[in-house]
């Protein structure tokens, strides 16, 4: 898997159990998958059409650094099916553990927001 992202837990990001919230992970994650789609599909203009299932396996707190990590799946004509994974990466141990993981169905769309096929690089 190749790292395509990496954040930091600030106290702004927290929820009222002092965890990371986890729709600021969702937001880090659709970010980097948009972001790893576009570079796959050589085009900015790629949309997020879906996210699979997302299991939040462990807590992240303030200071942790989550770096996240993406592999394609499939591509089709029109659109990249991508597996992210957040990790908390543990700098004093050289270690990662995976915070979570999802797959999430991006689109190359045109300048209407049509679906338009996938051009190669």
């Amino acid at each position: 898997m190749k790292l395509i992202s990496t954040k930091i837990c600030k106290t702004g990001d927290i929820g009222v159990n002092n965890n990371l919230f986890g729709g600021i992970l969702l937001s880090w994650l659709d970010e980097s998958g948009g972001i790893f789609a576009a570079n796959v599909c050589c085009d900015s203009n790629v949309i997020t059409l879906k996210m699979d299932e997302v299991l939040f396996k462990l807590p992240v707190k303030v200071k942790e650094q989550i770096r996240i990590y993406g592999k394609l799946d499939k591509m089709g004509t029109t659109s990249v099916s991508l597996y992210l994974e957040a990790r908390r990466a543990d700098l004093v141990n050289e270690s990662e553990e995976v915070v979570c993981s999802t797959k999430m169905l991006f689109v190359r769309v045109d300048e209407d927001g049509r679906p338009v096929a996938i051009k190669s690089c």
